[in-house]
């Protein structure tokens, strides 16, 4: 089962250049796995789209809602983040040794505990999740 990355959901629900290529893939899959955190993530990539003029405002809403939909009937398995899920995600940034920011951090602790293979458009969290020998797929 997969684990997908926010760069993975904006390009599903935003028109992107990787968006054909992240259709076709969740096309393939059967309920992937994501956690909440990426529903703050999208509504942040979403308002910088509007903000930036890439989107217009009905349309941010339009995507945050169609998501939002598709969280409550069930096409996502959605991953509650543990107390033990911080906990890993504060000892891998603490080796100092990945550029790996807090919430990438904890996405990457809920892939490891669950065993799934995390799916990114995101190079730097690609290279960060093989530093941890985490299973990960790139696309680009």
């Amino acid at each position: 089962m997969v684990y997908l990355d926010t760069s993975v959901i904006v390009a599903y629900y935003c028109p992107e250049t990787l968006s054909r290529q992240v259709q076709d893939l969740l096309r393939e899959q059967i309920k992937p796995a994501l956690s909440l955190l990426t529903e703050v993530e999208l509504a942040s990539a979403v308002a910088k789209k509007v903000r930036s003029n890439e989107l217009s405002r009905l349309d941010g809403n339009r995507i945050l809602a169609k998501f939002v939909s598709h969280v409550d009937a069930g096409l996502f398995r959605v991953i509650a983040v543990e107390n033990h899920h911080w906990q890993l995600a504060r000892s891998w940034i603490s080796l100092f040794s990945t550029p790996l920011r807090t919430l990438d951090a904890l996405h990457l602790a809920i892939v490891s505990d669950k065993e799934l293979q995390l799916v990114t458009s995101d190079i730097s969290f690609f290279q960060s999740a093989g530093m941890l020998d985490i299973d990960a797929l790139l696309i680009d």
